[in-house]
Order: C-alpha cells, then structure tokens, then sequence
C-alpha cells in the first residue's frame, strides 16, 4: 500500500443521512468506524438551529429499558477517546448525522471550527448515489479532489459537475478554502433497489478507506449481509422479466466498459448511451457524482 498524506495526522471522515446517502452506504460505512475506534463525542450541534422537523422528523424508538423514546436528528462529531498519538497510522475524528435542512453556511461554519480547533490535517467526505448500475458486478467508488497535490498524490480527477449540491459539497469548500486536504468517495448504488440498505456499498466504501487512511477495518458480518442482499435482489429479478432483462443490459454496459480490450471510443460511445438514458426521468437517472442522493 502506497503512503499518502491520509495516512498520517488527524483526519476527518465525515457522512450524514439524506441525500448523500443512497442505500445507507455513507453512514454505514462511518458506524462500523464509530463502533470499532476509541471516540467520544467531542461536539454536537444545536438540533434545533439546523433542522425542520416537518421534513427531517424525529423517531420514535424503544430503548435498552423498554421506554418509548424519541431520537431527534442531529450531527455530531466524535475524536479520539486516547489524547495520545498513534504510534502509526492517523488520528482518526468522525461526523456523523443527518443533512441539516437550512442555515448550511451557519453549520458548516461550526463545523470548521471544531476541526480547526482539533488541528485537523485532512478531510474525507463519503457519499453514496443512485445509478444505473449492476448489483450483480462490484460497486464502483470513485474518489475526486479540487486539491491538486491530493490528485497527484491519489492520482484521481478534479470533478466536472456542475448543479445542485449537498452539504457535503458546502464543507469541502469550506476545508478546502482554509487549506486542509479534502477528498470526496462515492459509492454508486442500483438505482432499483433505493428502498433498502445496501450493506455491498457500505462494504465497498470500507474497503476504500482502508485503502485511503492504511487503517485496518473489521467488516464483521458485513460481507455475508452483502452476499444476501445481492441474493435477495436475484430472487426478486427470477420473479421479474423485465427487471432481469434491464440489469442483464446494465451488466453488458458495466462488462464493457471493464474489458480490458475496451477502446476509448468504445467506452466514450456506452459513455453517451448512459448519458441519454440518464435524461429519460427514469428514478435515480440524474444523479452525479458530487450531486446528493434524492429520494424518490
């Protein structure tokens, strides 16, 4: 594993609830991290001033004593529980929460405080967005950065998207404009199957953070709930002519572009197919790579 700047000093990893997150892959991805790191809560941020009930509402749940209570939205931010530095590998500080619903530029203003306060030296946003892709082949991440020694040093691309953004868009702005490293990684989810986790995303998002900070990360039973899902998603396709022919034209599409024999213009011409048909309404056709998750 080549070394990079992600593996060292005090790095950020951030995913919230909402748009970013199709399938759950972001946040679930972090909550294998909150259970498996020694953090504590360092910061939280007042519900009250980032959230519209009507549109994010808090849940009800039973807890640990059998009382009904309510879980209201929110975002936290947890750091190491240990003051002292690793011997090896980075310090690694987490946000986690729901996407507020206004005052951003209010929000994202204390969240960089925090992280600047906590001498943060990189930062790393994961998302997760519908596309028409295969549940059946592996699920593309892809990583991109407006930081230039961050793409020489990942060897990844600036992106090119222009429209509507997240709040995870917001904070990259903002980190990057106060000089700390920020790289954002997607995963791309089948736009068919929105409705459910999608535990194949999160273990994707996983394996590329292990790859990005050189942490190890256990994936517990996540990779079993992974293959169970994707059988799930088979049994549903043999009972669904249609579904089964569209995902057999998306793994044609995704073969394709793989094959080591592909030309560029074969890939620029399925490149153009998908682009049209991403313009054609279909649910999840208009996702970008730094566009939010938008639920149907």
């Amino acid at each position: 594993m080549t070394d990079n700047g992600f593996q060292r000093g005090r790095l950020l990893l951030v995913a919230f609830e909402g748009w970013n997150d199709a399938g759950e892959a972001a946040t679930g991805a972090l909550k294998v991290l909150k259970d498996q790191l020694d953090v504590v809560q360092i910061a939280e941020v007042d519900a009250e001033e980032y959230f519209d009930y009507q549109f994010n509402r808090p849940n009800v749940t039973v807890d640990d004593d059998g009382k009904r209570v309510l879980v209201w939205p929110g975002a936290e931010i947890f750091g190491p529980g240990d003051a002292t530095a690793p011997a090896e590998g980075p310090q690694v500080y987490l946000l986690l929460g729901t996407e507020p619903s206004r005052n951003w530029r209010r929000f994202v203003a204390e969240v960089m405080s925090t992280a600047i306060a906590e001498d943060v030296t990189g930062v790393i946003l994961l998302g997760a967005m519908l596309a028409d892709v295969p549940h059946t082949r592996p699920i593309s991440v892809f990583s991109t950065s407006e930081n230039p020694v961050v793409r020489s040093e990942l060897d990844i691309e600036r992106s090119s998207y222009e429209g509507p953004v997240g709040i995870l868009s917001a904070i990259a702005e903002a980190t990057e404009n106060a000089g700390i490293p920020t790289v954002s990684v997607w995963a791309s989810v089948p736009h068919y199957v929105h409705n459910a986790p999608s535990p194949k995303a999160t273990l994707a998002l996983i394996d590329k953070l292990e790859e990005l900070i050189g942490v190890s990360v256990e994936r517990g039973e996540l990779a079993d709930e992974s293959t169970a899902w994707e059988t799930g998603i088979d049994a549903l396709a043999g009972e669904d002519e249609d579904m089964a022919a569209y995902i057999q034209q998306l793994e044609q599409a995704r073969d394709t572009v793989d094959s080591p024999e592909a030309s560029g213009e074969a890939i620029a011409q399925e490149f153009e197919r998908y682009l049209r048909k991403r313009g054609d309404g279909r649910a999840g056709g208009d996702s970008r790579p730094d566009e939010p998750w938008r639920r149907d």
